[in-house]
């Protein structure tokens, strides 16, 4: 029923359920993952595929974190990191790579962090 599945990241513990859920998800219908991270820092804004720094690196270590678990529960795993505003990315990725579902968390912010 599900072939891919794109588990959008976004580096927070609340990424923590949904990769619980998909891994689950992922196993009962043989399913196969790719986690996409949208970087969005000024770095990633500007020099998309080529921007480093500590916020691409922290993103490239995370997402090999979760990877390790998917393949430890033998779910085949890809890796996929996007630039920019993460809503379009997604959408973009979606639309040019297709899958048959898209999972995500909240976005882990809180109110009184965002207004700061």
């Amino acid at each position: 029923m599900y072939e891919k599945i794109l588990l959008a990241l976004d580096l927070s513990p609340a990424d923590r359920p949904i990769v619980d859920h998909v891994k689950k998800l992922a196993g009962i219908m043989k399913s196969r993952v790719v986690l996409l991270h949208v970087a969005t820092g000024a770095a990633a804004q500007f020099h998309e595929e080529d921007a480093g720094g500590k916020e691409v690196k922290e993103s490239r270590t995370y997402l090999k974190q979760i990877r390790s678990e998917f393949e430890s529960a033998n779910i085949p795993v890809e890796l996929e990191m996007a630039y920019g505003e993460p809503g379009k990315e997604i959408i973009k990725w979606v639309d040019q790579k297709g899958c048959d579902l898209v999972a995500m968390g909240t976005n882990g912010h809180k109110l009184i962090g965002d207004l700061f």
